[in-house]
């Protein structure tokens, strides 16, 4: 599994910083065979949560700050998606927006293959230790 804070995420970044832009705290996946890196703008085959309609509906989660080695030095987001259809979740990723919007992270490498009613609890964190 690989996770990769995106370049669209750093400008996430330095626009919180300066007071600006939208939280990315909305959780998407997909379902497509692709290679995830640091240039990525979007998940691989985005889905809705019935991983049968093209995405790219989202589900917000809930933000923290986390301390991993400095005090709030970690920014995490806890949420839960629940599928109402069937198919293989292979990529999850944090986006400012619960449509359009841009991506923050990106894990890729997963092998999640659900059911309808079957959830997956997503914990992304962006450490800056």
């Amino acid at each position: 599994m690989a996770a990769f804070l995106v370049q669209n995420g750093r400008a996430i970044i330095t626009n919180r910083i300066k007071g600006a832009g939208t939280e990315p705290l909305n959780l998407g996946w997909g379902t497509g065979a692709g290679a995830a890196s640091a240039s990525s703008t979007d998940l691989s085959t985005p889905k809705d949560v019935d991983l049968s309609a093209a995405g790219p509906a989202r589900t917000a989660g809930t933000s923290t700050q986390q301390t991993t080695t400095t005090t709030n030095d970690t920014y995490q987001v806890v949420a839960t998606r629940t599928a109402t259809g069937a198919g293989t979740v292979t990529n999850v990723g944090l986006f400012d927006a619960t449509t359009g919007g841009n991506l923050f992270i990106i894990v890729d490498g997963l092998s999640v293959a659900m059911v309808s009613t079957d959830s997956i609890q997503a914990t992304i964190k962006a450490a800056f230790a």
